[in-house]
């Protein structure tokens, strides 16, 4: 399948006008209820980290996934080219079945200590709890991650504190075309409810047509999606400029695969400074921020 970022070239296919609708200034498009929504099978999310001690900056992706012997998740700990893995299922013979605990490893000649606790953790439909856990990674003594809303009583008040934020959050689906999910696009955002639905124009249709909501507000549609099978589409969402790209070909045209991609960009640095030159720039730390991606990546049929 082409990848979703070839839609970035000038040669990706461009939804026109006449194909492609977003609500007016003067009108409210309110999304249809949801029906049948999928199952989310996986979630990871990549922080940014800057240690201030070092100035050193890393890369900590944690996945959580939710499969028959239970939920857990698994760290990635990324220095530009190399990475270590630490998998901590809460439910294999590898971790003696706790949900509760803290390992020691090194990672790119630093001492990485991971303590978590899921004992009284709260899921919804999803693999990634959503509140009474907790998630703790230090580097060298230094707090580079906290995830969660408990406690962690061993942890020293005096610890350094690293700067991070999350730059890219991933999502993995399966069942119908009907994407629910959640995304804060910047630090000081606000977090926007997401629904994106595959279906038909209307009642006896066959064309299908790709909806985009927010807030339980249609965004913009993309009609005849048999020939705009992919494509990009640009929204503002809290003063920033996002590129939406879909990719529905083996949706439509692989029923072997029946998969789709879907990403939401913000734009940073030079892209999202549409109306000025590069040379018109102040800041060199304006170009060089990172902005936020939110993929996903949706089946019609679990594996």
């Amino acid at each position: 399948m082409r990848g979703i970022a070839s839609c970035y070239n000038e040669h990706a296919i461009r939804v026109s006008d006449s194909y492609c609708s977003r609500p007016s200034s003067n009108q409210v498009y309110l999304c249809t209820k949801l029906n049948h929504s999928s199952i989310q099978d996986s979630v990871s999310c990549i922080y940014k980290v800057n240690l201030i001690s070092t100035q050193k900056q890393l890369l900590i992706k944690i996945t959580w996934t939710k499969k028959l012997i239970g939920q857990g998740f698994n760290i990635n700990i990324t220095n530009h080219t190399f990475s270590s893995k630490f998998n901590a299922n809460t439910n294999t013979p590898l971790q003696l079945r706790k949900n509760k605990g803290r390992e020691t490893f090194q990672a790119h000649n630093f001492e990485v200590k991971l303590l978590w606790d899921l004992s009284g953790a709260k899921y919804d439909e999803g693999p990634e709890p959503v509140g009474g856990f907790y998630v703790v990674v230090l580097v060298d003594s230094e707090l580079g991650l906290r995830l969660g809303d408990k406690e962690e009583k061993s942890l020293e008040l005096n610890v350094k504190e690293a700067n991070f934020s999350m730059v890219s959050r991933s999502e993995r689906f399966s069942g119908t075309t009907v994407y629910a999910t959640k995304a804060k696009f910047c630090e000081t955002g606000i977090e926007h409810e997401i629904v994106i639905k595959c279906g038909a124009e209307e009642e006896g249709s066959k064309s299908p047509v790709l909806s985009v909501c927010m807030d339980k507000k249609t965004m913009f549609q993309v009609k005849r999606l048999r020939w705009n099978f992919r494509g990009n589409q640009t929204i503002f969402v809290d003063g920033l400029v996002v590129d939406m790209m879909w990719d529905v070909h083996d949706w439509l045209f692989n029923p072997n695969s029946a998969s789709a991609v879907f990403m939401f960009r913000t734009r940073s640095g030079l892209d999202s400074r549409l109306w000025l030159e590069e040379k018109n720039l102040q800041t060199r730390k304006e170009q060089e921020r990172i902005g936020f991606s939110l993929l996903i990546c949706a089946c019609k049929n679990p594996d």
